[in-house]
């Protein structure tokens, strides 16, 4: 997989404040999930957290479009000071998408009959968005940069 360097940073607050709402909405889907097991399939919890999970691929696929990023840049970002630095957009990208991975697991066990699949799920995806809101520790980017310095993402395009 070749993947250029990326054309500018991000601020780094938007991602934590990304992983703050997702983390509320996860830990809310988390909760339903437990009170609801035996429940229809087709329950709150399974439909927030497809909407979760809608969440995630559109930041995936349209990062600049993707709404907690929208309402960080019109509503959050005018009030803070400009940033120290700015970072690489592609580990926060792929965190999204591992987030996107185990709900969309979830939600796909969960549909075939296994009970605690959910729960389970959004519990996992929870721990890692709050790790992040939290204290700034972002597991899928640090994935990301396992896997970069193994050479499997992230090498820069060949020199013409």
């Amino acid at each position: 997989m070749t993947d250029s360097a990326p054309a500018r940073g991000i601020d780094p607050r938007a991602p934590r404040f990304g992983a703050t709402i997702t983390s509320v909405l996860l830990l809310v889907a988390t909760f339903l999930g437990l009170i609801e097991i035996g429940g229809s399939r087709f329950s709150a919890a399974f439909w927030l957290t497809l909407v979760i999970a809608a969440l995630f691929l559109w930041s995936v696929l349209s990062p600049g479009t993707a709404p907690w990023g929208v309402l960080f840049r019109r509503a959050v970002r005018p009030r803070l000071a400009a940033p120290a630095e700015l970072e690489d957009p592609r580990p926060p990208r792929f965190a999204q998408g591992v987030g996107l991975l185990v709900v969309a697991v979830g939600l796909i066990l969960h549909l075939a009959g296994v009970p605690l699949a959910l729960p389970i799920a959004t519990a996992m995806a929870f721990i890692a968005a709050f790790l992040n809101a939290a204290f700034g520790f972002c597991l899928g980017c640090q994935l990301y940069l396992l896997l970069q310095r193994a050479g499997l993402v992230g090498r820069a395009a060949p020199a013409a």
